[in-house]
């Protein structure tokens, strides 16, 4: 399934998916190499762990390669995008919980997110629950943990990250 990503997460895959390909590649060859200077291969614990790391690149690799290539890159957003179709990728919204709690989230494609930073995903709980909402609006969802949360939107903006 298509992934939705900012310009900015898509450059970032990329530039993961180049470092893995060259330099990570190179310094994991080189340390298996190494390991098989030391001998007996059967019970050599760097070079087995120099190829476990490999295999582990190696799928990270198609990983990467399979997201990019099938990646959907979200434009950048002005306010008329934002008056006809809400809360979508490259959003900033604030919300209000039930006790006057003011929140700020910049929604995100799934592979963007950081939390501590308020980056949250379109595909998590509540960036479901926003996408597609207005001013006004009252989303409620379920948290991970089984709690159910409602928050008013106050304010939905185009992303001020620098993407």
């Amino acid at each position: 399934m298509a992934k939705q990503l900012t310009q900015k997460g898509y450059e970032e895959l990329q530039s993961e998916l180049a470092w893995r390909e060259g330099e990570k590649a190179a310094e994991i060859v080189e340390r298996i190499r190494e390991a098989r200077d030391f001998g007996d291969l059967s019970e050599n614990a760097e070079y087995d762990a120099a190829k476990e790391e490999q295999a582990n690149n190696e799928a990270k690799i198609k990983e990467l390669k399979a997201i990019l290539a099938d990646a959907i890159i979200v434009a950048e957003l002005d306010d008329a995008d934002i008056a006809e179709k809400g809360v979508s990728i490259n959003t900033e919204v604030d919300v209000e919980d039930s006790k006057g709690n003011l929140r700020s989230f910049t929604i995100v494609g799934t592979t963007e997110t950081n939390s501590l930073a308020g980056e949250i995903s379109n595909e998590s709980p509540l960036g479901q629950a926003l996408t597609g909402q207005f001013v006004g609006d009252t989303v409620e969802f379920v948290t991970p943990s089984g709690q159910t949360r409602s928050y008013t939107i106050k304010a939905i903006r185009a992303s001020q990250k620098s993407y």
